[in-house]
């Protein structure tokens, strides 16, 4: 990789700097727990590494994190996986979620808004008496500390309402999106045993409505640990036999009381993609995560009571507990309700415009939708509240930076950040006093030594390697669900480099400091020696206007060889032809490698994604290998399953 110095494409302003909170921590942080007054975010992050113990220290005392029982210690065992924080510390989450209310009143909390783009807002108040009402209902069901609640629910306010509610009472939440279909809403609740679940009747999206009446029918059935229904008229239906009445529940008027436990309670249950076996049940605790997302949103993000922070996600993603987690650094959240692109490409940025978003965070995929499309933000919008525009879920392609500096502002602050579900949370990206280079992550978060590794354990300096955390975070998990002995944590992270987490992920970290991704190590592309991500692969591909969506699998042959073909999705009308084929392999050859020219090129009726619109690479090769579809995919993780039969169809012509 190039070790030029290329030009920033955008730089923060010396006001910026001095305003970003980030500024001021560090010059507190330096006066009163010895962190580097000088050298800015370069300094500051290698202090936080090297004195853990002390920056996480200092973390708590900046945000003021309110310990009903102090700790002993940060740190009692750092050893991965397994470190334990702050032992001895009890506290609450949803008590830091609602602290805001005392002083924002009557200003909102949650700004809600559907297809029709007219935000809806929910006071501070009037959110912290629902959450009251509701924890005081669930502790009247018997709700104990410990126990899972689970929703079935879209992104609507009544989903913060109960996930806070939840964590008031010291029980664990969990959740699914209306438009998962039962068996993979199964996969996921079964395992982790609710004793409640809020459902809605149905959910609105792409302008129609969609009645999942049916599938509660199938979850209240399948779910024996359920002792209670709650729900939620989102299309106005009665509500089935025996479920209680959302509006009942959320009625009265008692002050929350918030359930002081433990530092690693566990807070909630996300799940990963499980393109293969049943998903993985990841715990993260209460106060892992509270300490975590005020880094990372108080910090990173530089939210604070006068924004306004929108995420375009849903509730079977982890972007959704980080966006509700905006609550805790005062900030208003933006609940949006409806497709990404209804009734048109340029929606997002409509709602980002409707509710005066200050940092409006979507997918890189949608980034390059809007770009194909011919959107034009900023000349059909006003976004002059926008500061950032930030982006995940797969990197952000260089044209993707260069369109949003165009088509949005030449001032705009673009923050790719890339993390997981694992942590909920991101190992590297947003830093607002740091430049932002085209096509790469700003830098590694502070407390996280994220670093390139060779097979060896060798850290690399602007060469492709293996991402690895060295030391722990607080909201790495705490175990998954349904995994006494371990076993499956350390073998998910922990089973390549001995106490490091190994992600999965392959990485440049420049010389500069920024961090490249390029796509998932373990459907690696490498070609006689040379690697490649194939994120750098659909870049280049996906600039052609004829091709909608393509996948690209490496497949090791029993004699040695190597078998790179390319899927293809072409847009409406175009045909792959002589002419197509040249094009794509010549922009491969001239902008990639020529040894990364795939062995063919085939068209397909879809690229198959994960539920949360990953392309799922590791389980096509499975297939393309041999494996059969029960034993390569997990059905219910996949968009559309019908797409998989092409591929178990090749891999049979190519036996």
């Amino acid at each position: 990789m190039s070790t030029a110095n290329p030009q920033p494409l955008w730089q923060p302003d010396p006001q910026q700097i001095a305003q970003a909170r980030i500024t001021r921590f560090q010059a507190w942080a330096a006066e009163h727990h010895g962190a580097p007054a000088e050298g800015g975010y370069p300094a500051l992050h290698r202090w936080s590494v090297d004195r853990l113990e002390t920056f996480w220290a200092a973390v708590t005392e900046w945000f003021d994190v309110r310990f009903s029982t102090p700790c002993t210690r940060v740190l009692g065992d750092r050893a991965m996986p397994g470190a334990q924080w702050f032992p001895g510390a009890t506290l609450n989450y949803a008590e830091h979620a609602l602290r805001a209310a005392a002083d924002r009143a009557d200003e909102p909390a949650l700004l809600h808004v559907d297809e029709t783009h007219e935000p809806r807002p929910v006071t501070w108040t009037e959110l912290r008496r629902q959450v009251g009402s509701l924890s005081a209902e669930l502790r009247a069901l018997g709700v104990r500390p410990g126990d899972r609640v689970s929703g079935y629910l879209p992104n609507i306010p009544q989903a913060v309402v109960a996930l806070l509610a939840t964590a008031a009472v010291g029980a664990v939440w969990t959740s699914c999106a209306p438009d998962f279909g039962a068996r993979s809403v199964l996969d996921r609740f079964q395992q982790v045993e609710p004793v409640v679940l809020f459902t809605v009747d149905g959910y609105r999206y792409g302008g129609k409505e969609h009645d999942r009446r049916e599938t509660v029918a199938e979850l209240r059935r399948e779910l024996p640990t359920v002792r209670a229904v709650v729900h939620i008229p989102l299309l106005g239906t009665e509500a089935p036999d025996g479920a209680l009445e959302w509006s009942a529940l959320t009625a009265g008027d008692a002050e929350p009381v918030f359930e002081q436990v433990p530092f690693d309670h566990p807070l909630w249950v996300l799940y990963s993609s499980g393109t293969t076996g049943l998903p993985k049940a990841i715990v993260q605790s209460q106060g892992g995560i509270l300490v975590e997302h005020l880094k990372q949103l108080g910090l990173h993000c530089d939210l604070g009571p006068e924004d306004r922070f929108f995420w375009y996600t849903s509730t079977g993603w982890m972007m959704w507990n980080f966006l509700v987690s905006g609550l805790l650094t005062g900030t208003t959240i933006v609940l949006y309700d409806g497709s990404p692109g209804y009734p048109d490409t340029g929606a997002q940025w409509r709602v980002a415009e409707r509710t005066g978003a200050t940092l409006y965070g979507t997918s890189a995929a949608y980034v390059m939708a809007c770009r194909k499309a011919g959107v034009h933000p900023a000349r059909d919008h006003d976004l002059s509240a926008v500061k950032c525009v930030a982006t995940t879920g797969s990197p952000l392609p260089p044209d993707g930076f260069r369109w949003l500096h165009d088509e949005v502002r030449d001032d705009l602050w673009i923050a790719s950040v890339s993390g997981g579900t694992d942590v909920c949370s991101c190992f590297a990206g947003a830093v607002p006093t740091l430049p932002v280079y085209t096509g790469e992550l700003q830098a590694p978060g502070l407390g996280t030594d994220l670093q390139s590794w060779d097979p060896s354990g060798k850290p690399l300096v602007d060469e492709v390697g293996e991402l690895v955390v060295t030391n722990p975070m607080p909201s790495m998990p705490i175990h998954f669900w349904n995994d006494p002995d371990g076993r499956r944590y350390h073998d998910s992270y922990f089973d390549t480099y001995p106490g490091v987490w190994r992600h999965g992920d392959w990485i440049t970290v420049t010389s500069r400091g920024t961090v490249v991704i390029h796509g998932r190590s373990d459907s690696t592309l490498n070609r006689q020696g040379v690697r490649m991500g194939s994120a750098d692969i659909y870049e280049v591909v996906e600039r052609l206007p004829e091709i909608k969506e393509s996948l690209v699998i490496g497949i090791e042959q029993p004699d040695g060889g190597y078998w790179m073909p390319l899927f293809v999705h072409l847009a409406p009308g175009a045909v792959l032809d002589e002419a197509l084929l040249n094009r794509v392999k010549q922009a491969i050859r001239e902008q990639l490698s020529p040894r990364h020219i795939p062995d063919e090129i085939i068209e397909v009726p879809g690229i198959p994604h994960t539920l949360t619109g990953k392309r799922i690479e590791v389980p096509v090769k499975r297939l393309l290998q041999g494996t059969p579809l029960e034993k390569a995919v997990n059905p219910g993780s996949i968009d559309n399953l019908a797409l998989l039969g092409f591929y178990e169809e090749l891999a049979r012509k190519r036996a």
